[in-house]
């Protein structure tokens, strides 16, 4: 059983708390409990009644794992746990070409999903981690040819499908 309460915060005004409550007196396979087992799950909002419902509400703010899971892996896999300057001018510009970077390789980790990438594991989506190992560091070689410079890939090199689509993805759209 669940109830969902809304109430406006008479000491903060434009404040509203939502309580979910939920009770459960069985388990997932019908093994009843010989005490009902209640959860209370709660939100502060800043949204108004209006414009987002209860559910609404508790579906926007239930779903902020991937977030976490996004902000850890531009901290740890672009090691910026700490930030290089105390100026923050410095780090306004570290964390500004860091972005660039992190949207570069979730935009080069988009293909690494699709039917040509190397596959370790069926996945939705690939850290950065793995990104840069299944493409930055593959090996090739930098051959010059008249007047243009080459990147020189193995007969068989399981990320070359990937990187084509990348280049014919850039030349594209430019």
């Amino acid at each position: 059983m669940e109830a969902v309460l809304s109430e406006e915060l008479p000491d903060e005004p434009g404040l509203r708390r939502i309580v979910k409550v939920t009770v459960r007196t069985s388990d997932a396979s019908g093994q009843l409990y010989l005490e009902p087992d209640v959860s209370i799950e709660g939100w502060i909002t800043s949204l108004p009644a209006d414009m987002a419902s209860e559910q609404q509400v508790m579906a926007l703010y239930s779903d902020h794992a991937p977030s976490e899971q996004f902000h850890s892996e531009f901290k740890t896999d672009l090691d910026l746990e700490r930030l290089p300057s105390g100026k923050f001018h410095t780090n306004n510009l570290v964390m500004a070409f860091a972005t660039l970077g992190y949207n570069l390789l979730r935009w080069m980790g988009l293909r690494l999903t699709g039917p040509d990438a190397p596959m370790r594991h069926p996945a939705k989506r690939r850290r950065l981690r793995t990104v840069m190992q299944e493409l930055i560091c593959m090996a090739c070689r930098l051959v010059h040819s008249g007047p243009q410079w080459l990147l020189r890939f193995g007969r068989h090199c399981p990320g070359f499908a990937v990187y084509r689509d990348l280049y014919e993805g850039l030349t594209a759209s430019g």
